[in-house]
């Protein structure tokens, strides 16, 4: 049995929502192949409902009640900062795809695992476009009071101010509060020349963005992926409103500069289409990693089997574990298992198929 722990309800659910899709569709292929050696996959699913409390209730069934071999999830770090500690208390191998960098240290967490990247990681690209490649030295950075989007905010202050640029504003928000006319105004009278909002939430996202419409206001606006997702899109006032918005994403699952994917992700797509999973409203990685995670741990309990150490033990020599959404290798010394170069920058409104384009001027 696989313990799994989305936000499938709630404020931050939209990336829930997604793995969702592809968590289900591959445990639906391994099991019509026969399973691992011959026994079906169960995936025990517990809602989070975007609350680390229920997270944490979740996780003591999974592991008192239900006993199961593995979990994967929580899939955001809010949820994910009060599930870890526990499950490290009960010997549960764990697999998670949430960004605080906190959230894996092998000497603490020894059976947790990292199959994306680190806020480090998403940090540095996105700091990086805005420094380097926009040219931008007046930023302002914003999040909403989620333990990811604070975590978030405390880590990529200080490397904007290491590469030279001045945060003239900083602030953690309600994601709750319907308008933050007076936050983006406190922006444009700091003289920020980029916003930099942290946050899964696509409400607040959107709100960010429609109020700097409203504004008139062009300025950036450069960060979290979610400001690319179908969610955020539908929430826009206007669809020239996602213009100048880039946000986070990943090689593998976007187009090159001659308006290809990658063959591997290709095919993944065609999958998609043909069992009929819809894009629209959400982001192709978000699919991938889910798809993925359950073929990796399909993969060790196959060579291993289901015993916590084991699986652990596998994990620990892992090497390019060719996923769609990326190759993951893990060390015994290292549990982050995403490469830093596949961490990228794209353009919003080019979204088609959950995918998109580079950002203007990133390169290829």
């Amino acid at each position: 049995m696989i313990g799994y722990l989305p936000a499938l309800t709630g404020p931050s659910s939209s990336t829930g929502i997604g793995i969702n899709r592809g968590i289900q569709l591959a445990v639906q292929e391994i099991n019509a192949a026969g399973g691992i050696d011959g026994r079906q996959i169960e995936l025990v699913v517990r809602d989070t409902q975007s609350d680390p409390t229920k997270a944490v209730n979740g996780a003591a069934e999974l592991t008192h009640s239900e006993k199961v071999s593995v979990v994967f999830g929580p899939v955001n770090s809010g949820e994910s900062l009060a599930v870890v500690p526990l499950l490290a208390r009960t010997n549960t191998p764990q697999l998670h795809p949430c960004w605080v960098d906190s959230l894996t240290d092998p000497k603490k967490y020894p059976m947790c695992f990292r199959n994306a990247p680190t806020n480090q990681q998403i940090g540095a690209a996105a700091n990086r476009y805005v420094v380097d490649v926009l040219k931008r030295t007046k930023v302002a950075v914003i999040s909403d009071t989620t333990g990811y989007g604070t975590a978030s905010v405390n880590a990529y202050v200080p490397m904007l101010k290491v590469k030279g640029a001045e945060v003239v504003y900083q602030g953690n928000i309600d994601a709750a509060n319907p308008d933050l006319t007076a936050e983006i105004m406190r922006m444009r009278s700091a003289g920020a020349d980029a916003i930099m909002p942290w946050s899964v939430n696509p409400g607040f996202l959107s709100r960010i963005i429609n109020t700097r419409g409203q504004m008139q206001w062009d300025v950036p606006i450069v960060g979290q992926t979610t400001l690319g997702s179908g969610q955020t899109r539908a929430l826009l006032e206007k669809p020239e409103y996602w213009a100048k918005v880039y946000p986070n994403n990943f090689r593998p699952v976007c187009y090159s500069p001659d308006g290809k994917l990658a063959d591997r992700t290709a095919a993944f797509l065609d999958r998609l289409k043909s069992a009929k999973i819809d894009l629209s409203d959400t982001l192709l990685w978000w699919v991938a990693v889910g798809y993925d995670s359950p073929y990796l741990i399909a993969e060790a309990m196959k060579n291993v089997g289901t015993e916590p150490e084991q699986v652990v033990g596998y994990l620990n020599k892992l090497k390019a574990y060719p996923g769609v959404y990326g190759d993951i290798s893990f060390t015994s010394e290292r549990h982050d298992g995403y490469p830093d170069e596949e961490v990228i920058m794209v353009e919003a409104n080019s979204l088609k198929n959950g995918a998109f384009r580079l950002a203007p001027g990133y390169g290829a």
